[in-house]
């Protein structure tokens, strides 16, 4: 059965991280808040996890998950190269609501559905999810809501729509964007952009030195 722990509460808090860690080690899904909207969240190279994960949302290979990180050195891990655009985005933005693409390391065992070679990172900023990330290394994610219907801003919002799929709720309060990341798209010759959500198109453009568009 689904557990919800309250982690506004300092005093449920360790234990709903504990019992989170030890969901998404035994390969359940759980759901935590971030920065930008609640998230769902598996072990990344759990393939039976990930399956899971997408059935849980309805949604196939072909709209493949993203992987959340706990810190800036976890993608030199995950990624083939990490060009200077990346590391420049990353130190401008990380942790906060911007994803990037990269070509994904070819010797990584996991299956994230139909990435075409490659992986998008994020580093949140959020304590909760930082501090279950720190715990158990990369998670794969997507928003915490079943495909085409809105994305959960609250716990509640997440559980009404995923219901017992998830084994562990984490309950941080309302989170504070309440709209998806802005997604760049690094696989190029020039970076691109995915879509526009947290932050600006504007403010990734002056990091990159280019006007960065769809």
């Amino acid at each position: 059965m689904a557990t919800v722990y309250d982690c506004e509460d300092p005093a449920t808090r360790p234990t709903g991280l504990a019992a989170a860690a030890a969901a998404v080690r035994a390969g359940r899904l759980v759901v935590t808040p971030t920065d930008t909207l609640y998230g769902i969240v598996a072990d990344a190279f759990n393939a039976t996890a990930v399956a899971d994960l997408l059935a849980a949302k309805h949604r196939g290979p072909d709209m493949p998950l993203g992987v959340l990180v706990g810190s800036w050195s976890t993608i030199d891990g995950l990624v083939g190269a990490v060009p200077p655009v990346a590391r420049d985005l990353v130190e401008a933005f990380w942790p906060g609501g911007l994803s990037i693409v990269l070509p994904h390391a070819p010797s990584l065992a996991w299956d994230l559905g139909t990435t075409r070679g490659t992986v998008m990172l994020r580093m949140p900023l959020h304590p909760v999810a930082l501090e279950l990330l720190r715990e158990v290394g990369p998670m794969a994610q997507s928003s915490a809501n079943v495909s085409g219907q809105p994305p959960a801003t609250t716990a509640q919002e997440a559980r009404d729509q995923l219901g017992e799929s998830v084994e562990v709720y984490l309950d941080g309060g309302v989170c504070a964007s309440g709209v998806g990341s802005t997604i760049v798209d690094l696989t190029g010759e020039t970076p691109r952009l995915r879509r526009e959500g947290a932050v600006s198109a504007d403010d990734v453009s002056r990091v990159v030195g280019v006007p960065v568009t769809m």
